[in-house]
């Protein structure tokens, strides 16, 4: 089979397309020929050497397809069953090997495409929504990278739960899409000269001086400080990625001196660490597409041997919605 793979850490340029045989299932696992795997900032993360992993590095941890063996313990699955899949490693391949942990059954009604799109960056969504800060009617979020994969539908989530959304885009399509997607507000960064006070004083604006309940920032570095400043009194930044760099260590007493702030750094695992809770989060999802209530934008698809192109368009901050690599 084909897969990408990148031996050094480095830039996009490192990722190669090899031949290598196909995946050796355990007897409780099933080999999945895939239809669609996503791109996701983690991948670049692990690519680049910012997350230490193992080489030479297959990435993609996304995808969905359809089963084609299945090992001999499988109780669980049949060839032909239709699976989708949030955390299993070399997905940017034409097969994987998939465990029952990681397997998600993908409904009639929703395409393997909007399965793969929906994963990784919809189970974020919830939890963020849903766990991390749970969102009420009574709730204002301020939602970063507003147009992006998990923003809209991030958006489209806290809004169903009756919070007031606000978000930061950087182009009038982004504005469009956000709004698009149940923003009351967006805020339009590329004109700020100082994110970290700039925002903050658009955010108290909008919000007759109190700042919001939560930030919701996968960006990280470039807006760590500006997010802090635009929450409310005993408002909770949930910190969730570093698209633009982690952010470094800072004084915990500035949460004191900011009116008793709250900070999380997330992680998907930690918040699917069951069968039930996987199944909760999975269900609520794959409901909400089939009933048309979450749209799933795809922005762009590559085929797999241009995982490099699409490397290079997701970290110029240049796409939106969902990035997909097909076979």
């Amino acid at each position: 089979m084909r897969a990408i793979q990148a031996d050094t850490a480095g830039g996009p340029e490192q990722m190669r397309m090899v031949d290598v045989a196909d995946p050796e299932i355990r007897p409780d696992q099933v080999l999945v020929d895939v239809a669609a795997s996503g791109v996701n900032y983690i991948d670049t993360y692990q690519r680049s050497g910012v997350y230490d992993v193992a080489r030479p590095f297959r990435p993609g941890l996304e995808g969905a397809g359809v089963v084609a063996a299945v090992g001999a313990e499988v109780d669980w699955a049949a060839p032909g069953d239709r699976l989708a899949w949030a955390g299993t490693l070399g997905s940017y391949a034409d097969r994987v090997a998939l465990s029952r942990e990681d397997a998600y059954r993908v409904p009639d009604g929703v395409e393997l495409d909007t399965a793969a799109a929906l994963m990784l960056q919809g189970l974020t969504a919830h939890f963020l929504s849903a766990s991390c800060f749970p969102l009420e009617s009574r709730h204002t979020a301020l939602v970063h990278a507003g147009a992006g994969g998990v923003g809209l539908l991030l958006t489209q989530l806290a809004v169903a739960r009756g919070a007031r959304v606000i978000t930061t885009v950087s182009r009038d399509d982004k504005e469009e899409l956000s709004r698009a997607a149940g923003a009351s507000d967006v805020i339009r960064y590329e004109t700020f000269t100082d994110i970290a006070t700039d925002l903050p004083r658009a955010v108290r604006d909008l919000t007759d001086g109190e700042g919001v309940d939560v930030v919701y920032d996968g960006v990280g570095a470039a807006t760590f400080d500006g997010s802090l400043e635009s929450l409310a009194v005993r408002g909770t930044l949930v910190l969730f990625g570093g698209a633009s760099g982690q952010v470094p260590p800072f004084d915990l007493q500035r949460l004191n001196r900011g009116g008793s702030l709250s900070v999380t750094r997330p992680s998907m695992v930690h918040y699917l660490r069951t069968d039930e809770e996987r199944s909760w989060r999975a269900g609520e999802l794959f409901s909400a597409v089939a009933s048309g209530k979450l749209d799933v934008r795809i922005g762009a698809t590559y085929p797999i041997e241009e995982a490099p192109a699409a490397h290079r368009a997701l970290e110029a901050r240049g796409t939106t919605g969902k990035v997909l690599l097909l076979p």
